[in-house]
């Protein structure tokens, strides 16, 4: 019998993934499905930004690019960076990354080994605890509560600091709460982490054009006293309608880029190189796509929260950011999870199950409304007929 190591018997996956997996399924046997469940915007890539790689690849970028990403590239994420923020980045700062998760995956191996801890956002984007188990580290959540508008508290985070702790994890606007912390408690937190020179910070803003009622997101790259151990974590899957071009980018300090660098080089030698013109293009391009994309989202933020709340044992607080409603229903006798699996089943709507998302997600959905308005009135229509039905038996 093959030998493996075991950190892989604790390596979790992204459930959501394995949820689409089976409403693709019912869905070739027939079934009329409704999703939503996939963080994936249902806008197309704008179009711009597709014939730039195709002129790539006309063009002969061919080949392998540097394992940090092409120069012109890195020089526009920290252009982007500083025109949204007024921040200063190197550009030999910046990594371009296959996506989000490469950054989660070196951040959280750079300080993540038995006898530390690493703190994470709980509920949060399940791949956090996954890999920080993979690698033997203790996972501390940090509490995502209702009643604070799943946005972390700085206090509460700061207290469960200890000497064994080396990273932690924030996430805004988050998932899968559309949670959003505002720019007091970003200071608290900040101020505070002063007692802590040795901890390092990996911020999550791939959701940080997409804020609303006003919310402005406030970036960790703007504090200048944690820009020496802090990571971001940011890319064009979700502002531009790109998750299947798997392109991302990551603001490494000091030596971890060089280490960035060599695992990038050891695990995928480059990213695809058409997909880096692609993202220059929406970098330098024009972003009225983004806008738009972002006002529909906030209209059906504002059907779907409406309707969530009139169904029969749910309720649900208006989210701030991203494009993820996150409903309380404790109140319909279900646990989440199997509520989750019967809407599937029974309904055709997809949903994930808050536990998903990490142990204080029990007795929550999550529902994506990445999905048309129309899409997501019936969605409603049929969880508020089963949930009439099942509360009268």
């Amino acid at each position: 019998m093959l030998k493996t190591i075991a950190a892989f018997d604790r390596i979790g996956e992204e459930n959501a993934f394995a949820v689409l997996a089976r409403a693709n399924a019912l869905a070739a046997q027939g079934r009329d499905i409704i999703s939503l469940g996939i963080g994936q915007p249902d806008f197309r890539t704008p179009d711009h930004i597709v014939e730039a790689a195709v002129k790539a690849l006309r063009d002969g970028h061919h080949g392998y690019t540097a394992a940090n990403g092409i120069p012109p590239l890195r020089e526009a994420v920290a252009a982007d960076l500083h025109k949204r923020f007024r921040v200063e980045v190197n550009p030999d700062s910046v990594m371009i990354m296959p996506g989000g998760k490469p950054t989660m995956f070196m951040s959280i191996l750079f300080f993540g080994e038995p006898g530390v801890e690493i703190m994470y956002p709980d509920p949060g984007f399940p791949i956090y605890r996954s890999m920080i188990e993979f690698t033997g580290a203790t996972p501390v959540p940090i509490p995502m509560r209702e009643e604070n508008g799943f946005a972390f508290s700085a206090e509460e985070t700061l207290g469960l600091i200890t000497n064994k702790t080396r990273l932690i994890i924030i996430n805004s606007p988050a998932n899968p709460t559309g949670g959003v912390t505002p720019k007091s408690e970003v200071d608290k937190f900040v101020a505070g982490l002063a007692k802590w020179p040795d901890v390092a910070v990996m911020s999550d803003e791939i959701y940080d054009q997409m804020t609303y009622d006003g919310e402005t997101h406030v970036t960790l790259l703007s504090y200048p006293s944690i820009r020496d151990r802090l990571i971001l974590l940011n890319g064009w899957s979700k502002t531009y309608a790109m998750t299947g071009w798997r392109l991302g980018y990551a603001v490494f300090p000091g030596k971890l880029y060089d280490y960035a660098r060599k695992l990038a080089v050891n695990l995928h030698s480059c990213v695809n190189a058409s997909a880096q013109y692609a993202g220059l293009a929406a970098l330098k391009g024009p972003q009225d796509e983004v806008h738009k994309m972002v006002a529909e989202f906030d209209k059906r933020r504002k059907v779907v929260v409406a309707g969530l709340n009139k169904l029969p044992g749910v309720s649900c607080i208006t989210p701030k950011g991203a494009f993820y409603a996150f409903p309380n229903v404790k109140n319909t006798g279900w646990k989440a999870k199997e509520l989750a699996n019967t809407l599937l089943n029974d309904t055709g709507v997809v949903t994930i199950g808050g536990p998903d998302f990490g142990i204080l997600g029990e007795g929550y959905l999550r529902l994506s409304y990445a999905n048309s308005t129309e899409n997501i009135l019936k969605a409603l229509d049929r969880m508020g007929e089963f949930l009439a039905k099942k509360k009268a038996a």
